[in-house]
């Protein structure tokens, strides 16, 4: 009797473990079956092109070279000038002279003036036959000056239609002496100018300058202007 009680469990166990197995078969696909109406019908991969794309075309622009004359890159500038000086009471003689220049900047320089000229005769000289200055010697009129120098509206001067030339306009002020009739005078100097470039290696300018000092030569003190204009050539090294 017991033996037949565990005949009849074993075997509904055995039919119990066999179902879950079938069950997963049954809702597995088979393979190669058809697909229903809900299913997305399968698109074709699109061929390969053997074609390489297009290649860009690049343009072939022939740049063109422009050289901009500019100072040139030491900064030093060495000059000869040539002008008239008006000394007052004096009258107006001509003056020469020389000068250097360090470019501490395209916009600030710093130069050194020496410059010489001769005076005239004071109208008492001329009319009374009087001796102011004496000797020739005492008639020279000779400048030391340093002064500091600012670049300002810097453009182009243009010659005819086809050359532009690098220019600018700057303007000076600094300390010096002057020795004029036997003596040696503080000396204020300022003024400006206007400076074109040929090239990268020389530039012309011209400017006018103010000697400003004490006299008492004609026998009182007295501040004179003594206004000199002139004409610069230099070379950049």
């Amino acid at each position: 009797m017991e033996s037949g009680i565990r005949v009849l469990l074993l075997t509904a166990a055995a039919v119990l473990l066999a179902l879950p197995c079938t069950a997963v078969k049954a809702a597995e696909p088979q393979q190669g079956a058809g697909r229903g109406d809900g299913d997305a019908p399968q698109q074709d991969a699109p061929p390969a092109d053997d074609n390489p794309p297009p290649r860009v075309v690049e343009p072939e622009v022939e740049r063109r070279k422009v050289t901009v004359p500019g100072i040139h890159a030491s900064n030093i500038e060495i000059g000869l000038h040539y002008g008239a000086l008006s000394i007052e009471d004096f009258g107006t003689n001509p003056s020469y002279g020389a000068e250097i220049a360090y470019h501490a900047t395209e916009d600030v320089f710093f130069r050194g003036d020496i410059g010489r000229s001769t005076a005239g005769k004071t109208s008492a000289e001329t009319v009374a036959n009087v001796q102011v200055l004496g000797d020739n010697g005492n008639r020279h009129f000779t400048y030391y000056d340093l002064a500091v120098g600012y670049n300002f509206l810097p453009g182009e001067a243009f010659i005819g239609r086809g050359r532009a030339l690098v220019s600018s306009f700057y303007l000076l002020a600094g300390l010096g002496a002057t020795e004029f009739g036997g003596d040696r005078k503080l000396t204020v100097v300022f003024g400006g100018g206007y400076k074109v470039l040929p090239a990268n290696w020389i530039a012309v300018a011209a400017e006018v300058e103010n000697h400003m000092f004490e006299s008492d030569i004609l026998g009182f003190s007295k501040l004179t202007n003594n206004i000199e204009a002139r004409l610069v050539t230099s070379f950049f090294f």
